[in-house]
């Protein structure tokens, strides 16, 4: 049985046990055509800005997209940029990245039918951890709702440009932090693993 954990007046009840949640939770490539809501959405955000901050200062913003045409469009957009960058500076990795961006078929955003980005307002301390903190928020109470996600950390650096920025008419002071696209999983992955947790207990 859930934890009928409700957030916010738009939040629909939680289905899941924390716990399932976290441990079922995945990074997704792979979606269906089905549309995520507006409401559904306003729901995870709601789960998301529970995130603690510094002072409570809240200390994010959401920037929304729902038509898969134009994520696709900023798919291509950032695979050119990243391309690019990978040219400038030859490297054994960024070979590798190379290869992977000049395969026609690969789309970065992996053609997801909703990108979320996660901002960060310059006027708060410790505003990129709070959004982090959020971000996770967000992957935990979509994978509760059965919505799959994945946090596209390559596409960050485009999404901060300054001309990004200005093309989207998002403020220009504000860092993109989590970039993340979202839908419904045609399938979901098994766990990769983890590996042992390297602690020191302090006596």
């Amino acid at each position: 049985m859930g934890t009928g954990f409700i957030v916010g007046p738009s939040c629909e009840r939680r289905t899941m046990e924390l716990a399932d949640a976290i441990l079922k939770r995945r990074s997704v490539h792979e979606y269906t055509n089905a549309p995520i809501s507006r409401l559904m959405i306003q729901s995870l955000i709601d789960a998301a800005i529970q995130a603690p901050s510094a002072m409570n200062s809240q200390p994010w913003a959401f920037c929304v997209f729902l038509d898969r045409r134009r994520i696709d469009d900023l798919s291509d957009q950032v695979k050119d940029w990243l391309l690019n960058q990978t040219q400038q500076a030859p490297s054994e990795l960024n070979q590798a990245l190379t290869e992977i961006l000049t395969d026609p078929g690969f789309s970065l955003l992996h053609h997801a039918p909703a990108l979320l980005l996660i901002l960060a307002k310059p006027s708060a301390n410790q505003a990129i951890e709070a959004c982090c903190l959020a971000a996770e928020n967000f992957l935990l109470a979509a994978r509760d709702e059965g919505i799959a996600t994945c946090w596209i950390g390559l596409s960050r650096p485009f999404f901060d440009l300054r001309s990004t920025k200005v093309e989207l008419g998002l403020p220009e002071a504000y860092r993109v932090v989590a970039p993340i696209i979202l839908g419904y999983p045609k399938a979901w992955p098994g766990s990769p693993g983890r590996q042992p947790a390297e602690i020191r207990w302090m006596d």
